[in-house]
């Protein structure tokens, strides 16, 4: 049975000083329940410490992304074996932000996907159309594309997989898509998982999600949690969310 996710992207934000504080707050004020889970997905350089302030508790770790090399000469890059010796459950593949600014195509988050699950750790691959492509009426063409193309790359590992639902013109912006327009979309992403015998994988929704809407929802049949921005640099707004 799915269960209800909520993880925390930090997004390029932190200093060693403000986590410390943050970690602290998020670890002691968690109440873990059956069922539900919280996760924070930081920056490379503070995973170290990041597992240091969580390891012993129920909330996970993980990256914001992860390349799809092993290893090898690609210099700046983070490989998925990096990242599980810091004890990471998630990377985050397909962000928008990763599409638009670093040139992320379908194949290349494919592959990340596909990096990340050999190491052991699940992707939480993100999908999502542009303000253009809704008023162009084919965001689901678009978002079952890009998800087709993980789907194809993991092959019977998509079962493993967290897929994440992030409208372009809703992160960051203070606009939201409503309930109803947000569960349209992944009752559409279930019905293609559930074709590939991955029905109970976590949908999560991603775009502006604060305290005061996070119920309304997290209370749709198919969004099973949240891929949280900026709200997450706040413990008692990022815990509010989660507690929804």
């Amino acid at each position: 049975m799915r269960g209800k996710l909520v993880v925390g992207n930090w997004k390029m934000n932190g200093g060693l000083a403000a986590n410390a504080e943050l970690l602290s707050e998020i670890a002691a004020e968690w109440r873990p329940s059956p069922g539900r889970d919280l996760a924070v997905c930081v920056p490379y350089p503070y995973l170290g410490q990041t597992q240091g302030a969580l390891a012993g508790t129920s909330i996970a770790w993980g990256a914001q992304d992860v390349s799809e090399h092993v290893s090898g000469a690609y210099t700046g890059e983070v490989s998925a074996g990096m990242l599980a010796e810091f004890g990471c459950r998630f990377a985050i593949v397909g962000h928008s932000e990763r599409r638009q600014h670093f040139g992320d195509t379908d194949a290349i988050v494919a592959a990340k996907a596909r990096a990340a699950m050999a190491a052991g750790i699940t992707p939480i691959a993100c999908v999502g159309e542009t303000l253009a492509e809704r008023e162009q009426r084919v965001t689901e063409t678009v978002v079952l594309r890009q998800l087709d193309a993980i789907l194809s790359a993991l092959g019977d590992g998509a079962a493993e997989l967290v897929v994440a639902y992030e409208p372009v013109w809703a992160i960051g912006t203070g606009r939201t898509a409503s309930p109803a327009e947000a569960q349209a979309v992944h009752a559409t992403l279930r019905a293609r998982l559930a074709r590939t015998g991955a029905a109970e994988v976590p949908v999560l929704y991603g775009g502006s999600v604060k305290a005061d809407n996070a119920a309304a929802l997290f209370a749709m049949a198919d969004i099973d949690g949240g891929l949280i921005g900026g709200a997450s640099l706040k413990a008692a707004e990022f815990l509010a969310i989660a507690r929804a």
